[in-house]
């Protein structure tokens, strides 16, 4: 964040600048300049979306701090009562902060067929990726879906969204290994459980049972790093990963409410009629990272 207050030269607000902004419009090179201007226009556009997001999380505690009223709080902030109602109304909500401030990627494992030259992603993954971009996009996120090339060590270089296993590609493991309390495992036989570093205790898709049925478990987790978030993703199988998503979605305010500065990792169960999430359960409550 750019600290607010007087410019530390005089003269006009232009001698306070950007300094990449500065540097583009110096750019020689249409292409570059070109490109760079499409990245920063997003990037601009992300920052004033946070920007509405922390006046209006700032009105509703303002309320608090001058007994309720919104005409006190107008006052206070050289607004309309009208103009803080409109903007009550139209800026995002606090826990669009759960994903950071945007751009977003929304990361999905591909698949490699030999017959084929390209990725594939399974239905599954498919369904997941596109129920978080509409949800994202829904928070005012600029978003893109992107597909990890499970051959390279990919890394995420703004904030994502991550859906992605352990096994599937570097990115998953990476990701998981640093968590202190929740992890996956292959036991013998290649079943996957996810466990309980505390405990011991170890949970297993219940489509792996000797008698299956359409249901799965699936990790959650939210990674809070300096200047960005990685909220991960995954299932034993790739349908757990539809439940984790909907969870995520359907209770986003509550779990910001709850961890909005640090990170955290749960689990949950989902029984399913197809791809459609029947119920889904908490299995491991969240649990903030020491």
């Amino acid at each position: 964040m750019v600290p607010c207050g007087a410019p530390l030269v005089k003269g006009p607000k232009l001698a306070v600048v950007d300094e990449e902004f500065e540097r583009l419009r110096r750019e020689p090179d249409p292409v570059r300049r070109g490109r760079r201007a499409t990245e920063l226009l997003a990037t601009y556009q992300q920052r004033s979306v946070e920007l509405a997001r922390l006046r209006r999380t700032a009105i509703e505690e303002a309320r608090d701090q001058l007994g309720g009223s919104y005409t006190k709080v107008a006052k206070a902030f050289g607004l309309t009562k009208g103009r803080i109602t409109q903007i009550r109304n139209s800026a995002p909500p606090a826990h669009r902060a759960f994903f950071g401030v945007g751009p977003l990627d929304v990361a999905l494992v591909g698949r490699r067929i030999f017959e084929r030259e390209d990725m594939v992603i399974a239905a599954e993954d498919d369904v997941t990726g596109t129920h978080l971009l509409a949800e994202v996009e829904q928070l005012a996120f600029t978003a893109e879906r992107l597909v990890i090339d499970p051959r390279e060590e990919w890394e995420p270089a703004r904030d994502a969204i991550v859906v992605c296993g352990p096994a599937s590609a570097h990115i998953g493991n990476a990701l998981i290994s640093v968590d202190p309390v929740l992890g996956m495992t292959i036991a013998d036989g290649g079943r996957w459980y996810i466990v309980d570093k505390t405990t011991g205790e170890r949970f297993g898709s219940p489509m792996d049972d000797p008698e299956p049925r359409r249901a799965c478990v699936a990790y959650l987790a939210r990674h809070v790093r300096e200047g960005q978030v990685i909220t991960h993703i995954a299932g034993i199988h790739a349908l757990g990963s539809i439940g984790a998503a909907q969870y995520l979605t359907d209770h986003l305010a509550d779990l910001y409410a709850a961890h909005p500065d640090e990170s955290f990792s749960m689990a949950v169960s989902a029984e399913f009629d197809a791809l459609t999430p029947k119920s889904i359960d908490v299995l491991i409550p969240p649990r903030a990272w020491a």
